[in-house]
């Protein structure tokens, strides 16, 4: 379950991702009311299995729900929840089609598990929590936005690296940066790693603050300039 918005008194639209057919809307009737038989399994975040009657609109009417995994934990706490949401607005934008990905659903299932577990650090700001960059950047690469980092797209050297280009899809040298987006050898350093290792190594990687951002920077640009938009979440 990636979103939940309400509709009319007592109904909620559904954004749900899944295994079979990728992304798909839903509608559960009644929902809000208080004898609802399922409406607390449909929470965002949560993992469920689905009924769903598929009529002549957009929109499929859920008939019954069987919880997978709650996630309760991830929306009790509130830094969990942000970087979850994060994580559920970025599948939303990277895969907004009905068309299944196995491994962008497996990516999903293993994000959701591991944040259960997240611990938050101290004045922690969770658009740079390791655990929703590496989540994200792997969302980019199976959506054919792989970012390059490990020597220069334009020439391939790989000395100097000293931006990204999200124009052409990877890093860039001294020579060619023009108006590149500035990184640091640590933020190239960490989009690799990320890129390269589990989503449960992520937290323990160790990254800097400047890492981070720069990591976070490669993903919002990579976002405007693939996708033509920006998370909202990002900057909640």
């Amino acid at each position: 379950m990636l979103r939940s918005l309400r509709f009319s008194e007592a109904d909620r639209i559904l954004h749900v991702y899944t295994r079979e057919r990728g992304r798909i809307g839903a509608i559960a009737k009644g929902v809000r009311k208080t004898r609802s038989r399922f409406g607390a399994r449909l929470e965002p975040l949560s993992h469920v299995q689905l009924l769903l009657h598929e009529g002549s609109g957009e929109l499929h009417t859920v008939t019954g729900a069987e919880l997978v995994r709650s996630h309760h934990a991830s929306r009790e706490d509130p830094y969990r929840l942000n970087v979850g949401l994060i994580g559920a607005e970025a599948m939303l934008r990277l895969h907004a089609e009905p068309e299944p990905n196995a491994r962008a659903f497996a990516a999903l299932v293993r994000f959701l598990d591991l944040l259960d577990d997240l611990a938050a650090p101290p004045d922690g700001r969770p658009a740079l929590d390791p655990l929703a960059l590496s989540f994200q950047l792997k969302l980019l690469w199976l959506s054919g936005y792989l970012p390059h980092v490990t020597s220069c797209i334009e020439c391939g050297s790989a000395t100097e690296l000293t931006g990204f280009s999200a124009r052409a899809g990877g890093a860039v040298c001294r020579v060619h940066s023009g108006d590149a987006l500035a990184l640091s050898p640590e933020g190239l350093s960490a989009v690799e790693h990320l890129l390269s290792t589990p989503m449960a190594s992520a937290e323990e990687a160790g990254l800097g603050n400047r890492a981070r951002r720069d990591a976070l920077a490669v993903i919002t640009s990579s976002y405007e300039e693939h996708g033509g938009f920006r998370l909202r979440t990002l900057s909640a």
